[in-house]
């Protein structure tokens, strides 16, 4: 493994992590599907850009339907359910919730692509979802608290980031990761944008959310999933969603610094116990020799 993977992975998390904040300022004004519609378009021209100056965009021909499907389960799809959470859900929370997605990746992988999964991931996925309980225990608690669907969205999302991962693993490791970033935007945006005209909102949005979706699709989405894509060819799935480990710290950074979120004992306790599970699933931590596996 080169160096760069090492640089790439915490840079990768910490602009994740800033996108849900950049989406607890936008999505109230726009509303989800509209501002995702406009942050995959902002990317997709940024990437079409970059294709036409490196004489890559001819090979956006090659697997139009593979890269079609990445773009529903790995964008389209995950951005909008992430969108309509965060109305509800701070920031921090989100980005924890979002660490969910390994371990979502791992169970896919033995459903689908016949991995093994020992006794240690699945102590792993138990903890994991004891974890993202503790998480939202405060919340849950609350008078007229509505977290369930919310938090429900999120680990559906990430439940097609995993799906995505393989799929990718599966059929795209030979297509360049400039060409799938920009395929999958685009294809994001062709579905998001004409919908998105049914959810356009009643007044013009503030600066400050033009200005989040702006630098949500220019940095948090166009480059790094340049990024993002570069780390699977590079890593491979597993390894590459790794980076999830780091965004939970940085998402509850960002939100307790820019929007004074609160992040209580309990969270943080939730919080450990989800990247725990999550590094017990994909091996990260792994246990002694198990002798009963999966299949």
């Amino acid at each position: 493994m080169t160096i760069r993977p090492i640089f790439e992975l915490p840079l990768l998390a910490a602009i994740w992590g800033a996108s849900f904040l950049f989406m607890k300022v936008g999505v109230p004004e726009f509303g989800p599907v509209l501002f995702m519609a406009m942050r995959t378009l902002i990317a997709s021209l940024l990437l079409i850009a970059i294709l036409l100056l490196k004489k890559q965009f001819r090979l956006l021909n090659h697997n139009k339907k593979d890269i079609f499907i990445v773009g529903l389960m790995n964008t389209a799809i995950p951005f909008v359910l992430f969108g309509w959470a965060t109305l509800t859900l701070s920031a921090g929370s989100t980005s924890v919730l979002n660490a969910t997605t390994p371990m979502f990746g791992a169970i896919v992988a033995v459903i689908w692509l016949k991995d093994k999964l020992n006794m240690g991931a699945m102590l792993g996925l138990v903890i994991g979802f004891i974890g993202v309980y503790f998480l939202m225990f405060d919340k849950l608690n609350m008078p007229n608290s509505k977290v369930m669907l919310p938090t429900f969205a999120v680990m559906l999302a990430s439940f097609f980031y995993g799906i995505s991962a393989n799929y990718t693993k599966k059929y795209l490791s030979d297509i360049k990761p400039l060409v799938l970033a920009a395929g999958s935007q685009i294809s994001a945006s062709l579905v998001l944008l004409p919908i998105s005209i049914m959810f356009l909102p009643q007044s013009i949005p503030s600066i400050e959310a033009i200005n989040a979706v702006i630098v949500l699709g220019i940095v948090c989405t166009g480059f790094a999933y340049i990024v993002f894509f570069r780390l699977i060819s590079a890593l491979g799935p597993t390894k590459a969603i790794s980076v999830t480990y780091l965004i939970p710290a940085f998402g509850l950074f960002w939100g307790a610094i820019f929007l004074k979120e609160e992040t209580t004992a309990t969270m943080l306790f939730g919080c450990s116990l989800i990247l725990l599970g999550v590094a017990l699933t994909t091996g990260l931590i792994p246990l002694r020799k198990q002798a009963n596996v999966i299949n």
